[in-house]
């Protein structure tokens, strides 16, 4: 080795090169050869074109600098500042480093398995969501006030639990059972709902199963589609008397126990063309746009159809005629010809256009209530029996005008002449509900009720639900995939499209007695006073 190492330092000659390229350059130092005069002329040209260059560059970058001189003011004695800013090399302005927002999920119907077999997929929607990205800083919000009903139409089972004896109790007029497992809905049907009640019912809770997946608890209920609440109160008290049977429906009253849950027409009402709420409820928004209040026809306005219920067709004689003027425009529709002629004379975000608008029950509560309300007109609503799982929460001259239902022509002239004579006053009123309905009633809330209503109805379960023998798994696959025309269409448009990455909003709590006493109270004295106006007023008239 040794050899091989003194052969290529000395005898290859690779250390004599070395060596002459280290030290040559420091022998030429220590004489360097006199420059000829030409070659003297030409470096000194060189060093001044360099400097030249030097001091132009040198201008250049500092007129690329954005100098400022700023004082501070009302102190002389302050030395001045020095700003310097450097120009961005951006055109316009720098990008914005910004965290991403947490992508969407988004799963579509798996219909390829759904229309061979008629049976939901399995492992293809999660059963369980637990979205990483999520933003836990932000606090989840507190519900709208009219969730705490859910406490009270609970409350009859608080004590005694739910059995399943008080469930199959229930059964007698129900339309469907449902029964939630691990996520998964099975439903038996007992008898047929009127048109799609049922159907969209059922695509709803379909609907909140894929927004909250894992989350909705296992649950067996009875649901009655329709209109009229049947569990009599009366029937249940006294020390003898047994727990009343829970059966959800559609609306309730005072003198009822039956539980309310939103109606099915948020998620499309085919039979009249009524689109999902989520998208109509922007339709109302912009036809607000387009009319505003003060540009609208200063009358009452109603449509619909009057032969489902007396009260309505009394509502009639209120119409304008050539003995009276009530400020009243009422239209019968006729569902059978408007279908014929493809809707054009029912779209409601066209319908935005009066001052004021009637809300009056038909065979019980009408689904035309939040599109009545949204209308950024005064609604008018003629006195009401039943209720829906919001409207216990409006106030009376708040949210809307009462109507008495004993003499509506008259009660209906007078609300219109003190709005007409009170503008600000009647617009606050038609905002007041607009918004409520646009803000407390967007489907992420509606959602966020049924979540809210279920868990607390499973939390009084007293047995383990199971699935019924005759019943079958219900997916939005087997129900979406076969659909046609409208109801395929509102069907896609209402569906939910994957897991949310954000929580239910949290339940406020239930009325204490004294708050929902006086809560009912200010309600009462609300519609007394406008009976008082009332009465001044054609007492007025008659002078």
């Amino acid at each position: 080795m040794q050899g091989v190492q003194w052969y290529l330092l000395y005898g290859s000659g690779l250390f004599r090169h070395l060596t002459e390229m280290i030290w040559r350059p420091v022998l030429m130092l220590k004489k360097p050869p006199p420059p000829p005069p030409a070659a003297r002329s030409s470096l000194l040209f060189f060093f001044f074109l360099f400097f030249l260059l030097l001091f132009f560059g040198a201008f250049v970058s500092t007129r690329l600098l954005d100098t400022t001189v700023t004082s501070i003011a009302g102190n002389s004695s302050q030395k001045a500042i020095l700003t310097t800013s450097i120009i961005p090399i951006y055109p316009h302005k720098p990008p914005r480093i910004s965290k991403k927002p947490p992508k969407k999920i988004e799963i579509p119907l798996n219909c390829s398995a759904g229309n061979l077999t008629r049976t939901c997929p399995t492992d293809y929607y999660p059963t369980k969501f637990h979205p990483q990205d999520q933003d836990r800083s932000s606090a989840t919000p507190t519900c709208p006030d009219y969730f705490r009903w859910i406490h009270e139409d609970l409350q009859p089972w608080r004590d005694t639990g739910i059995t399943r004896d008080m469930v199959e109790r229930a059964k007698r007029t129900a339309n469907f059972k449902l029964v939630i497992l691990k996520g998964r809905a099975y439903v038996e049907k007992y008898r047929r709902a009127f048109q799609t009640r049922d159907v969209f019912t059922l695509w709803g809770i379909l609907q909140l199963l894929r927004r909250y997946p894992g989350k909705v608890p296992d649950l067996e209920l009875m649901f009655d589609c329709v209109d009229w609440p049947i569990v009599i109160s009366r029937n249940y008290r006294g020390p003898n008397a047994t727990a009343p049977p829970p059966l959800f429906r559609y609306c309730g009253d005072d003198a009822t126990l039956d539980i309310v849950f939103p109606d099915w027409s948020f998620w499309g009402w085919p039979e009249i063309n009524i689109k999902p709420w989520e998208g109509l409820s922007r339709d109302l928004k912009e036809g607000n746009r387009r009319t505003k209040w003060m540009d609208r026809e200063p009358y009452a306005y109603w449509k619909g159809n009057p032969l489902v219920a007396a009260t309505r067709m009394n509502l009639l004689k209120c119409n304008v005629s050539d003995k009276h003027d009530w400020n009243a425009r009422v239209y019968a529709q006729d569902w059978i010809r408007e279908s014929q002629q493809g809707y054009k004379q029912s779209d409601l975000a066209n319908q935005c256009i009066h001052r004021y608008k009637i809300y009056i029950e038909g065979s019980a509560w009408s689904v035309s209530e939040k599109y009545i309300l949204g209308c950024d007109s005064v609604t008018l609503i003629v006195k009401p029996r039943y209720y829906d799982f919001f409207t216990r929460s409006l106030m009376p001259v708040h949210h809307y005008w009462p109507i008495r239902n004993d003499d509506k022509c008259k009660s209906i002239k007078f609300a219109v002449d003190w709005g007409n004579s009170h503008k600000q006053k009647a617009q606050d009123i038609g905002k007041a509900a607009s918004d409520f309905i646009q803000e407390d009633m967007k489907m992420d809330n509606v959602y966020d009720y049924m979540f809210h209503l279920l868990n607390e109805y499973a939390k009084l379960l007293r047995y383990k639900p199971t699935v019924p023998r005759k019943a079958i798994e219900f997916c939005s696959e087997t129900m979406a995939c076969p659909a046609r025309g409208l109801k395929k269409k509102f069907m896609m448009e209402s569906m939910v499209k994957g897991p949310t990455d954000s929580s239910p909003c949290t339940m406020p709590p239930p009325y204490d007695p004294l708050t929902l006493h006086a809560f009912i109270r200010r309600k009462e004295n609300s519609i007394k006073q406008v009976e008082i106006w009332e009465k001044k007023y054609w007492e007025n008239q008659t002078r």
